[in-house]
């Protein structure tokens, strides 16, 4: 790298987190490893890693990410969560692609192309996003399959996870497929990272999605919502939250370093605009990122040599920070990682960590630790190196 800007991306950790998981919850057939956007932000040469530590089918978001996966592997199993066009059925079964339907009309399009594909029907169980509503159509899709659009999977994307809200979800789920025989679908998943630790496993599903989970980031604590602490006040019912059982850590951290330091005098002004105003002596310390690196750059500090600098100015390339003299040009720098952890440096940048960690660009090359051996990976570049 030449920035001295960078993502340390720890792919051990990640192996153990999801052997941990598969560990307390062993029961399933199906782990599903999400790597969607660029894997969290982690970059997807963290799929090797998952593969060891036994996910045996990926998920991404578009098509255009399950290609990227195929230039890193080309046997592990891969879905497409979202629909796609028609037109682009060839391109999934040329690359061994499976895809997601959730729509009679876009069903018959893609059977009309007469390519054989494997793909998994969505049912829509309250998210009023993608799938199917009505039995009637699950119905058609379930019967009209055949040995060349063959189904595979059975699918939903919960919204709830617990109480009530989930119990509607499971019933919406099975009144759908109700005509059905999930015994003889392949793969049924429902549950995802933040509901997998909420309840038992349903007796009709053998697979689950891990996301979020694998880079660890397990459910915090339940806090049920205001309506729903309201409901429980008014009916004297308990209140209660829940830490995860998991115990797992963060494979992301970010760095980099002093580029210059400088000396501002009372009175002068740092950044377009005056964007800081000096009422003193100050020493400043210039690092080599901006918002083109990382988008949610509002947190307001940043360590070197484990104490804590204030930042005063960002740009779309570069960072300004109060430091005083025992900052050197060199020092590494430390955004979020150790000591700034991601929940902490999410929560003063007011976004969950999905939008935290998704907001450090591909500009940012990653580095990838794994088995006793560092891999610096450009995604700018391409994706030429192999861990």
């Amino acid at each position: 790298m030449y920035r001295k800007t960078y993502a340390l991306i720890d792919c051990d950790v990640i192996k153990s987190n999801i052997e941990k998981i598969r560990e307390t919850y062993n029961d399933y057939k199906y782990y599903f490893g999400v790597v969607k956007a660029n894997a969290y932000g982690h970059g997807i040469y963290v799929i090797n890693a998952m593969i060891d530590a036994g996910i045996n089918y990926l998920a991404v978001a578009t098509l255009e990410e399950a290609l990227n996966i195929r230039k890193l592997n080309k046997k592990i199993s891969v879905i497409v969560l979202e629909p796609i066009d028609a037109s682009n059925a060839k391109v999934a079964a040329l690359n061994n692609i499976t895809i997601t339907i959730d729509d009679v009309e876009n069903f018959k399009d893609i059977l009309n192309q007469k390519v054989k594909l494997k793909f998994h029907m969505k049912i829509d169980t309250g998210m009023n996003r993608f799938g199917l509503k009505k039995s009637e159509d699950a119905d058609y899709i379930y019967k009209n399959s055949n040995n060349i659009l063959v189904l595979e999977g059975i699918f939903t994307q919960l919204y709830s996870g617990f109480g009530e809200e989930l119990k509607k979800e499971e019933n919406r789920f099975l009144e759908i497929t109700k005509n059905i025989d999930l015994s003889k679908v392949p793969i049924v998943h429902l549950d995802r990272s933040l509901t997998l630790e909420q309840h038992e496993r349903f007796s009709f599903a053998n697979g689950v999605r891990l996301g979020i989970i694998m880079y660890g980031f397990p459910k915090r604590v339940y806090q049920p919502s205001l309506k729903r602490r309201i409901y429980n006040f008014v009916l004297r019912k308990k209140t209660t939250s829940e830490e995860s059982v998991l115990k797992l850590n963060t494979a992301f951290k970010f760095y980099t370093t002093v580029m210059e330091t400088k000396s501002v005098l009372p009175g002068e002004v740092v950044g377009y605009g005056g964007m800081y105003d000096s009422k003193e002596n100050s020493k400043i310390a210039i690092l080599p990122y901006g918002f083109a690196d990382f988008t949610f750059i509002k947190p307001t500090n940043v360590y070197i040599k484990n104490r804590k600098y204030k930042i005063i100015t960002n740009y779309m390339d570069i960072t300004s920070v109060i430091v005083d003299d025992s900052v050197k040009s060199g020092d590494m720098v430390e955004i979020f990682g150790d000591i700034i952890k991601i929940r902490e440096a999410a929560e003063e940048a007011g976004v969950n960590v999905y939008k935290l960690l998704c907001s450090v660009t591909t500009r940012v090359p990653r580095v990838y630790k794994y088995q006793n051996k560092e891999v610096e990976v450009n995604y700018l570049g391409g994706l030429d190196e192999k861990i």
